[in-house]
């Protein structure tokens, strides 16, 4: 009995010591990851939460040309920009509006208001609100799409947020809506595939997302949204009709939060990894270029919106493989670039950049944009692979086409993108020169393969319209 009650109490001092340890072991590692965010964001910069400051670096310490200052502009103009904002670690390099837009205009962000209502929806998870793995008819009641019952019920808020509710997206109701994508009435979501086995860019099931906020959370759309990230980053914006307008500086803040993984200053608004990261990466197998509402860079391929077929390649080219976007119909876009440090703002009329997918995500110009913004280092040059003094292009950057100068006979000319897809190819036997004609060639950078007898030379070229 005596061993029993020694054996007892051993173990009692073994417990009470193995939970100090567990105790000491949870503190050690909160502390750790505490130090590893702010470790992590230790050279990030985040302007007041009141008033106008914002820290600006100037282009000149980022080694930014003058005259490649004045392009990127000229070219933002052109393509019917309003406002454009670059931040590198948090402070403005960059900062310009066009015509009678200024800094105190409010804007519209279109379909990047997704990837706000993304980074909302990990915030009530994290508030015990709700979880994206429950059935969407848990929040918005059984009947909220026409689908049959048991298809309804296969629905869960993850697959809203990736786009795979499976509902269809090319629905005609009758009564015709001004825009059937958007609709969010039941008899506009129709069943076409079981949830999780399609990819769609279906913009009806997304905005159910905020009423499933608003329901499970006894606020409104926008009061949540003040009190969770408003409030706490300096924000000032309005969901209006299920849109989100703000100014161009809000657009950056939101931009700056991402790019600090959800924390503003030491102020942790998602504290949820696991959801930032898969907010933030592909989140299902269909579309690589997908997460959580967020537009992905540098996967193998992608899909865009009304296209039900796969693009192999990146889906900004020119842009860092790393970038994550917000991405909106008329070109509003939010880029973020961990690797850069860089958070990029445009807000505007459509670029005018036409191309796959329709005008809902228009990525064209954001592939021009990076053209640019690739060029903005004074040495930096567009012929990067200058093997031999033989070859000459001009003009480069260039709009019409570009002269190929060599000492050699040209047997080829090849021109391809950054896909390695080949655009267009020209045959010839000249020594001297041969003009390439660039009608019709993608805004942005492009490869130049010239073929001679025996060698085959490599530059880049600037298309700019």
């Amino acid at each position: 009995m005596l061993l029993l009650s020694l054996f007892n109490w051993r173990l009692f001092h073994i417990y009470k010591l193995t939970m100090t340890h567990r105790c000491l072991i949870f503190s050690f590692l909160l502390f750790f990851n505490l130090r590893s965010v702010s470790s992590q964001n230790a050279d990030l910069y985040f302007p007041p939460n009141i008033g106008a400051n914002w820290q600006s670096l100037t282009p000149a310490s980022q080694q930014f040309c003058p005259d490649r200052i004045d392009s990127l502009y000229h070219f933002l103009e052109e393509r019917h920009t309003k406002s454009f904002m670059l931040l590198k670690d948090g402070k403005i390099i960059l900062e310009k509006y066009f015509g009678t837009f200024v800094p105190d205009s409010v804007w519209y962000w279109a379909s990047a208001g997704k990837s706000l209502t993304a980074f909302l929806v990990g915030q009530a998870q994290e508030d015990g609100l709700l979880d994206i793995q429950d059935k969407t008819s848990n929040y918005l009641g059984v009947g909220w799409t026409s689908a049959p019952p048991e298809k309804e019920a296969l629905i869960t808020l993850r697959h809203q947020l990736t786009m795979t509710s499976g509902l269809d997206d090319a629905f005609e109701p009758t009564p015709p809506q001004p825009d059937p994508n958007y609709c969010t009435a039941p008899a506009c979501l129709q069943y076409l595939a079981d949830a999780g086995t399609r990819w769609a860019y279906h913009t009806g099931p997304y905005r159910l997302l905020q009423d499933v906020i608003a329901g499970a959370s006894g606020q409104t759309i926008n009061q949540f949204t003040k009190s969770h990230i408003l409030d706490r980053t300096g924000m000032k914006g309005l969901w209006f009709q299920d849109v989100f307008y703000s100014k161009t500086r809000d657009m950056a803040r939101f931009g700056l939060l991402i790019l600090a993984k959800g924390v503003w200053d030491g102020d942790t608004l998602l504290h949820d990894d696991a959801y930032f990261q898969a907010m933030t990466h592909v989140s299902q197998n269909i579309n690589k270029g997908y997460g959580y509402l967020w537009w992905l860079n540098g996967q193998p391929n992608f899909m865009l919106p009304g296209l039900q077929w796969t693009i192999p390649g990146s889906l900004i080219p020119n842009a860092p493989h790393d970038l994550v976007a917000a991405l909106g119909k008329n070109d509003q876009k939010i880029h973020v670039v961990p690797s850069k440090g860089w958070v990029v703002v445009r807000m505007g009329d459509d670029a005018g950049v036409g191309g796959t997918g329709g005008n809902d995500v228009p990525i064209l110009f954001d592939n021009a944009l990076w053209g640019y913004l690739n060029q903005l280092v004074c040495n930096t040059t567009v012929s990067v692979e200058r093997e031999v003094d033989q070859l000459k292009i001009a003009p480069n950057p260039g709009s019409a086409g570009w002269q190929v100068a060599c000492m050699e006979a040209i047997n080829q000319v090849e021109i391809v993108n950054m896909q390695g897809v080949i655009l267009r190819k020209v045959t010839g036997n000249q020594v001297g020169s041969l003009w390439i004609d660039g009608q019709g060639l993608p805004e942005g950078m492009l490869t130049l393969r010239v073929g001679t007898a025996g060698k085959v030379y490599r530059t880049k070229v600037l298309k700019v319209n």
